[in-house]
Parts: structure tokens; C-alpha cells; sequence
């Protein structure tokens, strides 16, 4: 029996080289910054519509994509009832207060399930990206549905991501889940802008702060993983009231405490790219 072992063909080899991913910015746009959690519930796009309207406020051309295939927040959040144009080859982005927008919930009744396998999940996603008259935006921010998925992935490896803000509420349960995220993100090569505790505390009519959900959970994860921590959004009943009627904070009353909040977030974005 001789000793030499078969040699893989070429063929094979290729197969088994780890894929190389070239990272394409979308057209349109300058900068694209996703807003991130791993866990579910704490906030995501509250915080996402809140923040693009906060950058069209300091002067930024901004659009929003939201990349949540499965449970799409930003037709109900900016009260879009319409169907993207179309020319055949690309859709146009919806614009209402300003910000040039894009969900999988345009294209579908907003109670139709979307029971769709990952490879249906990552072509939608190109379509968004590649597909879409984005037009001269200096920003686009990029709703992530929860999970470290097919999504992330996508994104991650395709797409050139200028960054990504991660977005936890303060409690241990939500920050496991946030962790994996962070790790995810360092292993693909996105760089994390910061983190950001949302419905950190309420007010109550006493003027006391109750943290109901732990206190200071966002900035030890952050302190922990050498990440900046970009700062606090408090619990405000105002904040759920507009988002439901499809007028986010900041563009139903821009002088709000909550609304400055998220200027001084966009300030902050602002200036570290431009």
C-alpha cells in the first residue's frame, strides 16, 4: 500500500478557502451606521428614527433602512402607508419628515408574516442596499433586526459599515444577549461607535429617579469592553405616545428633554465624521 495520501484537487481547494468578502458602501450614501443590539425590546428603533431625525436637524441628509425582514417598525413609526415607486430596476426610497426611508413593511401588509428562509432574508437585504435610489445622503442608519444572524452577517461582510451604535436597556438578562453583539461585531471588523442605555430610569411625579430596570449595567459592559459610552435615554411616557402616532419625538417637539438628548447624540455622530 503505498504511503502517499491523494492530493485534494484544485477544484477542492477552492472550496475549502475561507470566502473573501468585498465590502461595497451603498450608493447614495456617505456613511452608514447601524443601530444594533442582540437582544430584542430595548428600543432599536425608537432610538434609530429618533436619531436620523436628530441628524436632519443638524443639518444632515439622512436616510433610515429598517433591516428588521421579520418585524418591520418604520412604516408604523412614521406612519407610511404608501408603496415605493418603482422604474423596474430600483425602488425609490419613501420621504416623509425629511428622511429618505426604507422597510420590507412598504412592500407588505404590515400584519403579513414574513416566513421566509435566511437566503430571502440576505437577498432583501441586497435589494435595500443595491437596489435603492439612495440619493446624496450623508447618512443612512441602518435599523438591525435582534440576533447575531444571516442579517448581521450580511451586513458585516458586503456592506462597508462606518460604524455601529449598540443600544441596551440596563438590566443583566438584556446585556448577555448585547455582549455576544459586541463580540460579533469586534470578530467582523465593525467598529462600535459606542454604547447607549436606553430606558435607563423615569422620573416619577416626586421628581425621584426609579431605575426599575438596574442602574449603570450599559456604561460597566461598555467600561468593560473599552468601548465609549455614549449616554442615558430616560424612560418618557411622550416618547411611546408619539412614536405610536407615527411623529417621532424629535419631530413632533424638537425643545423636549428627550429630543435633546438625541441632538447632542447627533452632534456628537456629526462631528466625528464630517
Amino acid at each position: 500500500m503505498p504511503d502517499k495520501k491523494p492530493e485534494l484537487s484544485a477544484a477542492m481547494k477552492s472550496k475549502m478557502e475561507p470566502k473573501v468578502f468585498k465590502k461595497n458602501p451603498i450608493s447614495g450614501t456617505k456613511f452608514t451606521i447601524a443601530i444594533s443590539s442582540a437582544k430584542g425590546g430595548v428600543g432599536k428603533s425608537t432610538f434609530a428614527t429618533n436619531l436620523a431625525l436628530a441628524l436632519n436637524k443638524v443639518g444632515c441628509k439622512v436616510g433610515i433602512l429598517d433591516a428588521d425582514i421579520y418585524g418591520p417598525s418604520i412604516p408604523k413609526m412614521f406612519d407610511i402607508n404608501e408603496k415605493p415607486k418603482s422604474d423596474g430596476q430600483k425602488l425609490d426610497p419613501i420621504t416623509k419628515y425629511n428622511i429618505q426611508c426604507m422597510s420590507i413593511g412598504f412592500l407588505a401588509d404590515q400584519q403579513t408574516p414574513m416566513i421566509w428562509r435566511g437566503p430571502m432574508v440576505t437577498s432583501a437585504i441586497k435589494t435595500f442596499t443595491q437596489k435603492v435610489n439612495w440619493k446624496d445622503l450623508d447618512f443612512i442608519i441602518v435599523d438591525m433586526p435582534p440576533g447575531t444572524g444571516d442579517t448581521q452577517l450580511t451586513f458585516s461582510q458586503e456592506i462597508k459599515m462606518d460604524g455601529a451604535i449598540i443600544v441596551s436597556t440596563p438590566q443583566e438578562v438584556a446585556l448577555l444577549d448585547v455582549k455576544r453583539g459586541i463580540k460579533m461585531f469586534d470578530k467582523l471588523g465593525v467598529k462600535i461607535l459606542g454604547l447607549v442605555d436606553n430606558m435607563s430610569h423615569f422620573t416619577g411625579d416626586d421628581g425621584k429617579k426609579y431605575s426599575i430596570f438596574g442602574e449603570g449595567g450599559v456604561k460597566r459592559t461598555a467600561d468593560e469592553f473599552k468601548k465609549e459610552f455614549l449616554g442615558e435615554v430616560p424612560i418618557n411616557p411622550d416618547v411611546g405616545k408619539f412614536g405610536d402616532k407615527g411623529k417621532p419625538i424629535v419631530e413632533e417637539n424638537p425643545e423636549h428633554e428627550i429630543s435633546k438628548i438625541y441632538l447632542n447624540f447627533a452632534k456628537k455622530i456629526k462631528n466625528y465624521f464630517i
